[in-house]
């Protein structure tokens, strides 16, 4: 089974792909950080973390490049960890992209509220059309909607320009810093109203900035030249990443100050106030935020057709129409997604994406260093700068991301975990005995099981 499209993309496409995925993290959800480590500590967690997606990067370059299949960072993971490990690897991810866009739904309804469009004041009617729109789209043809994609990330982008322009003269450094102090915090200080442990609790926030650019891998099967396109794709993504990050985070917080942010659900919009700038960018800010969620609905349906080709999920779900796309692994996550965003809580689902990302991060790690101690002669087209060493630094960082998750929102982060035990359960009791080897990724594990045996 394949959803290959006759539209093939280049390294430029999923550099553009890569983008999309984030882009809407520029736009909303960032500012939550704002309340929890203020303006410093919100950066000072801003460059951890974009040092700690820069390293894990750079190993998923390597990986996607000696293993380029659609599944990913499970296609990894089942390579260095065996079953249990791919599973719970692609679970992670799985869970991450369904929540995302949910999150994503809620930002984009209060964007369309700020704009009076439609006389719309409840969000629900918004999350429901851009779930139902959006996947019709997909279904359409894979190559067809990252061609879609790559079009709306381009206007985005010209959206944080119009905004970094408009803002630059808005900007007051005592903005930065107009959060209460809370003297009794270890560290506290003006940069750092609630200390160190501010900074901890700021790192999921920061994640937001980057979550969801480890799905570059899953376009591998429609890659041109996937071993050069997949890594030139994924770094480039993540460098043009690193630069709207920064400059949101600056501009957005000295324009209108830390205290008035840190609840928006459409920052950069208030950071403008009122005029032409604002309304545009509020406009062009919704072409962000369904950028990303175009893109991680793409992502989550080809992590469903990877885990259900195999045999890890019902194989249902990997059956494809004639366009070639994978229609149930489409529209189930999608029903789960919309279900969430009812909630309205796009905080408490940002957290809950983020716990699960900042694990799938700690498993695609040891995937790596396993797989450098393990297969040293394994053909890697592309080579990690610094080695096991650089993907050492991402472990660290997302170990300590998946305890800040606790910090912000325990609950969240228990009912996630509590759901990931369920789908591990499921494996245990049912589906790895029903596991496909004719799949890619089963494939590759028998290979590496028989070059073993030979030597």
């Amino acid at each position: 089974m394949s959803y290959r499209s006759s539209c093939r993309c280049c390294a430029v496409l999923l550099a553009g792909l890569g983008v999309s995925y984030v882009i809407s993290g520029d736009y909303a959800g960032w500012n939550g950080g704002l309340g929890e480590g203020g303006f410093g500590g919100l950066a000072i967690a801003f460059v951890v973390v974009a040092g700690m997606y820069l390293a894990m990067v750079l190993g998923m370059a390597e990986m996607s490049s000696a293993l380029p299949a659609a599944g990913g960072g499970y296609t990894f993971a089942r390579r260095a960890l065996g079953p249990w490990g791919g599973f719970a690897t692609g679970t992670a991810i799985l869970i991450e992209y369904t929540i995302a866009p949910a999150a994503i739904a809620t930002f984009i309804g209060a964007y369309v509220e700020s704009l009076g469009l439609f006389g719309i004041t409840d969000g629900w009617p918004v999350y429901l059309a851009v779930y139902l729109v959006f996947i019709a789209i997909h279904l359409s043809g894979a190559g067809e909607a990252l061609t879609m994609m790559a079009a709306i990330t381009v206007v985005a982008l010209v959206g944080l320009i119009v905004f970094a322009v408009a803002a630059v003269g808005l900007f007051d450094p005592v903005n930065l810093v107009d959060l209460p102090v809370d003297t009794a915090a270890a560290g506290a200080s003006l940069w750092l109203p609630n200390g160190w442990l501010g900074v901890w609790a700021a790192l999921p926030f920061a994640i937001w900035f980057f979550l969801a650019i480890e799905g570059v891998p899953l376009a591998a099967e429609e890659a041109t030249d996937p071993e050069r396109d997949v890594p030139r794709g994924i770094i480039a993504a993540m460098l043009v990443l690193v630069v709207t990050g920064a400059t949101v985070l600056v501009l957005a917080t000295g324009a209108h100050g830390a205290a008035a942010l840190a609840g928006s659900g459409n920052p950069l919009v208030e950071a403008l106030g009122t005029g032409t700038a604002a309304t545009v960018v509020n406009y062009i800010g919704l072409a962000g935020l369904v950028a990303s969620f175009f893109s991680i609905m793409y992502a989550y349906s080809r992590q469903t057709f990877a885990l259900s080709r195999a045999g890890y999920l019902p194989t249902s779900l990997s059956v494809v129409n004639q366009r070639r796309t994978p229609t149930l692994a489409l529209v189930v996550p999608g029903l789960v997604g919309f279900a969430l965003s009812l909630t309205g809580q796009g905080a408490m689902l940002l957290n809950m994406a983020v716990f699960r990302a900042a694990v799938s991060y700690v498993l695609m790690m040891v995937s790596h260093i396993t797989l450098r101690v393990r297969e040293p002669g394994m053909r890697r087209p592309y080579r990690t700068p610094g080695g096991v060493v650089t993907t050492s630094v991402a472990l660290a960082v997302a170990v300590v991301a998946v305890i800040g998750t606790f910090l912000v929102d325990p609950v969240a982060a228990g009912w996630t975990l509590a759901v990931f035990v369920a789908f591990m359960v499921y494996f245990g009791l049912y589906s790895r005995h029903r596991l496909v080897a004719a799949s890619p990724d089963e494939e590759f594990a028998m290979l590496d099981r028989a070059e073993a045996d030979l030597s």
